[in-house]
């Protein structure tokens, strides 16, 4: 199992300063990538959770990133694709994968914010239509020497989109979703899945199986899916609710039960932890906590 990182992109510590130098530590440490997530806005009456109160835009933050790195990958854990139009995001994603040598993962989701597909006239339904044919219209966009796709939702008119992404096919994009049609859709069409901030174990585990399943009744390779699951991390005081929760070795220890469950890739998500991204935290001192924390879990081979 990889071991990432959530990139500081919600509360205090959401700093160009602190971009660059989380995301260089990271990268000596040898943490395999750097994970963004999306928020556009909070509705003045929606109770939301204090991490998606101020968060950067996750491809700003990734491309700002790139600048500062050389090797390690960046990706979004997601992108909601119903706010942006494929086009659009085709060329935010191939540009990119173009300034950052080919590191680039693509996380989509539908969204589940209300204030938001007002916000930016969208429409997520239905889901499982309009998630396929924006991957086709990714697809063609990035591959074809002239791009062309006419569906329900979508349309590309016969046109050309460069510079194209380095990665061949384009960044590999990976799924979000919890409802088992969409599990299977990650299965199906997409280089694997994405879990969510509020997944419990046992729910990745059922749909670690569920996604494989999926991919192996495609005919895909099912050891070939991506399984990525961002970690939300409370050093410090143990709390039996969070695996990721207490000192270095039982943070470890949890991470070793997402490993026996399937899991490809880990990202320990600072942005949970009040004392650095809270709206309140001191911004050096929250550096200062999470490089000590990254220090302490620097990546170590996991037993499945």
């Amino acid at each position: 199992m990889r071991i990432s990182l959530g990139l500081p992109v919600s509360g205090a510590w959401a700093t160009p300063a602190s971009l660059a130098r989380f995301a260089k530590l990271a990268e000596e440490l040898g943490y395999y990538g750097l994970w963004s997530f999306q928020r556009l806005l909070v509705g003045v009456d929606q109770e939301m959770a204090p991490v998606y109160r101020s968060v950067l835009d996750p491809m700003v933050a990734l491309s700002y990133t790139a600048a500062c790195t050389s090797r390690i990958r960046l990706g979004v854990a997601v992108i909601n694709l119903p706010y942006v139009s494929p086009a659009y995001l085709a060329k935010q994603a191939a540009s990119l994968d173009v300034v950052s040598g080919g590191r680039h993962d693509l996380g989509l989701g539908t969204g589940w914010s209300e204030p938001e597909f007002v916000a930016t006239g969208s429409d997520p339904n239905p889901r499982g239509r309009r998630t396929e044919e924006y991957l086709a219209a990714l697809r063609t966009l990035w591959n074809d020497p002239v791009a062309s796709f006419e569906g329900e939702f979508y349309t590309v008119p016969p046109s050309r989109s460069a510079p194209p992404p380095v990665q061949a096919g384009g960044p590999p994009v990976l799924l979000g979703g919890t409802a088992e049609p969409a599990l299977r859709r990650a299965g199906r069409i997409a280089a694997g899945w994405v879990s969510s901030s509020r997944a419990r174990l046992a729910d990745i585990e059922r749909g670690v199986q569920v996604v494989r399943r999926s991919a192996e009744e495609s005919g895909r390779d099912p050891d070939e899916m991506r399984i990525v699951v961002r970690g939300v991390v409370r050093a410090g005081a143990r709390d039996d609710a969070l695996p990721l929760s207490g000192d270095p070795d039982q943070i470890r220890a949890g991470a070793s039960l997402y490993a026996r469950a399937g899991v490809t890739e880990l990202f320990y998500d600072l942005n949970w932890d009040p004392l650095i991204a809270g709206a309140d935290a001191d911004p050096a001192a929250a550096l200062e906590r999470a490089e000590a924390i990254i220090t302490d879990l620097a990546p170590v081979d996991f037993v499945t």
